[in-house]
């Protein structure tokens, strides 16, 4: 579990990280390179879940080594059904990170929602939905691995 005191707003007691695999931590359906240690460093933390459209195929055979779990999504709802998929795990335990419109309904309801402005773009709903906006998964990774940036962003 990651425990961040934000003054002026709230503890977070943060037990699952829940990640979109394209556009976010994925460019062209391959996991963005040096993304392996910023896995290891989290998942001693927090319970890493990858949700994904899986739109060119690849996000399983990417993701077996790494200490996550991996759920790919059917067509039709995905929005709703990683909102259902954060609400499941418990929406104040949740940190979730996206980028795509199907993303928006995820951000919205976990406890703290990141998008992510990638190469593959940022939805503008999925933006307007976030708590924080970073301009590369690696900084929305390190808000958690070095929480006072975390904080700095939150707090009043």
């Amino acid at each position: 579990m990651l425990e961040i005191t934000v003054p002026g707003y709230k503890t977070l007691l943060l037990e699952h990280l829940v990640l979109d695999y394209n556009g976010t931590i994925g460019c062209d359906g391959f996991l963005m390179e040096g993304l392996s240690e910023q896995f290891e460093a989290l998942s001693p933390l927090l319970s890493i879940h990858v949700i994904t459209a899986d739109t060119h195929g690849f996000a399983a055979s990417q993701l077996a080594d790494l200490p996550c779990q991996l759920t790919i999504l059917p067509e039709g709802q995905q929005d709703q059904a990683k909102r259902s998929f954060v609400q499941t795990l418990g929406t104040q335990k949740v940190v979730a990170i996206g980028n795509g419109r199907n993303d928006r309904l995820m951000l919205e309801t976990a406890e703290i929602g990141i998008a992510v402005i990638a190469p593959e773009a940022v939805s503008t709903e999925s933006l307007a939905t976030a708590d924080i906006v970073t301009l590369d998964i690696f900084t929305a990774m390190e808000l958690l691995s070095k929480p006072a940036r975390l904080i700095a962003t939150l707090r009043l």
